[in-house]
């Protein structure tokens, strides 16, 4: 007969049940696709390319894209493979006049009658035809083996080799250099600020960033566009997945270019003609876009032309928010220090969208007096906190002067006369 449990089975299946719920599982937010990394790089992956043999058409092009250990390994089996080709054009040379045959059955004194009747001295194996290819390909000419003129057709092959040899090293240097000479090289020096901004200039709402060249190197005719790439729908249904609208530069020069001799903050006003004119602070945070930032110009050493990207997402502009100066005059020369190139500090913006700032303009004057009054508070504040502490600074000094003061003792004589003395 079974034995009863003490505990009810009620309040261990109970127990049971709520050890084996199992916990909800929070999962992490995807991190959002951008278009441009902020290295520069595009995010886009390519599949499905039927027609591959359209990057064979152009050649040169597709070896200076490649990565620079498929470069290498393509020239290196060029070279072995020209190398051996030829090689078994010599042997077959030499084998069709009758040279190998010849060296291998005569010896001594009678082989060095042979180099006058042969096509090519000492070629008596594949491996001398191989070494012979390598001189003639790479002109070393150690002297061992020669041509002679015999053979019409050596001399044809000899021709042959060395148009090659000189093809494979032209190609060969042109990609060198153009892979070296790159202009996304010279775009690692162009630095572009963390974040953008969106804070008040001359009465607006302005999007801005920051660009610097840490090279001592100009660039000519620098010049910076601005997109917003965002997902849109037409009237018709249609989804555009990358829809891609140019917004204006705020720049006085009429040309368009920036002389960046030392860090900029380029503007974008946000006005009608903005894709950012109904966007508030509020609803930066949900907005699907990304702003890409562009910068070309001409590298003053090269002259070839060069262009840096980068681009920004909701998360990475920061409204209310203004870049802190980082140029500074000391002993006649501008300095500038790039620790702080990134840095923003806080200041009065209002929260609405730019079209609600331009209905309501008294919206900007509520904010300044706002900021106004808080700032006044702040100094108020400090004020006061400074008068209390320099108080108990005072308070704190008399109390340690006033236990420094010695007690005045009287001492008592036998004649009865008091004297007072202070030690």
């Amino acid at each position: 007969m079974l034995r009863k449990s003490i505990i009810p089975e009620e309040y261990v299946l109970a127990r049971i049940a709520a050890e084996n719920v199992r916990k909800p599982r929070i999962r992490d937010r995807l991190p959002k696709a951008r278009f441009i990394a902020k290295s520069g790089a595009c995010n886009l992956a390519h599949k499905n390319i039927r027609e591959q043999g359209r990057f064979l058409q152009d050649i040169f092009t597709t070896l200076v894209d490649l990565k620079w250990r498929h470069t290498l390994v393509i020239f290196t089996m060029s070279f072995l493979c020209s190398w051996l080709l030829f090689a078994i054009m010599w042997w077959l040379v030499a084998f069709a006049h009758g040279d190998i045959y010849a060296y291998m059955e005569k010896s001594g004194l009678e082989k060095s009658a042979l180099e006058s009747t042969v096509c090519v001295t000492n070629v008596r194996s594949f491996t001398s035809a191989f070494l012979f290819s390598i001189e003639v390909q790479v002109t070393i000419g150690f002297g061992g083996r020669m041509m002679t003129e015999e053979c019409p057709l050596a001399i044809t092959v000899l021709i042959l080799q060395n148009i090659v040899g000189l093809i494979i090293n032209a190609v060969m240097l042109g990609c060198i250099f153009m892979k070296t000479a790159q202009a996304h090289r010279r775009a690692e020096t162009l630095i572009f600020s963390r974040h953008a901004v969106i804070a008040v200039r001359n009465g607006k709402l302005c999007f801005m960033f920051r660009v610097g060249d840490l090279r001592k190197s100009m660039i000519i005719s620098a010049s910076v566009r601005i997109q917003v790439v965002k997902k849109t729908t037409t009237p018709e249904g249609e989804v555009v997945p990358i829809h891609q609208l140019d917004i204006p530069v705020d720049n006085p020069i009429e040309s368009n270019n920036i002389f960046l001799v030392a860090p900029l903050i380029i503007c974008h006003v946000i006005d009608k003609r903005s894709p950012l004119y109904d966007i508030s602070a509020t609803d930066l945070a949900n907005q699907d876009l990304e702003v890409i930032v562009i910068l070309e110009g001409v590298v003053e050493t090269t002259g070839i032309t060069t262009q840096a990207r980068t681009s920004y997402i909701a998360e990475e502009i920061q409204w209310g928010h203004r870049f802190v100066s980082i140029v500074t005059e000391e002993e006649g020369v501008y300095s500038v220090d790039y620790s702080k190139f990134g840095n923003t500090v806080k200041v009065a913006a209002p929260r609405c969208s730019a079209r609600e700032l331009d209905e309501k303009p008294s919206i900007l004057i509520q904010t300044l007096q706002k900021s106004e009054l808080s700032h006044q508070n702040s100094l108020r504040k400090r004020n006061s906190m400074r008068r209390n502490n320099s108080m108990r600074r005072n308070n704190s000094i008399r109390r340690n002067n006033s236990s420094l003061i010695v007690p005045k003792v009287q001492f008592m004589t036998l004649e009865g006369n008091q004297n007072t003395l202070e030690s």
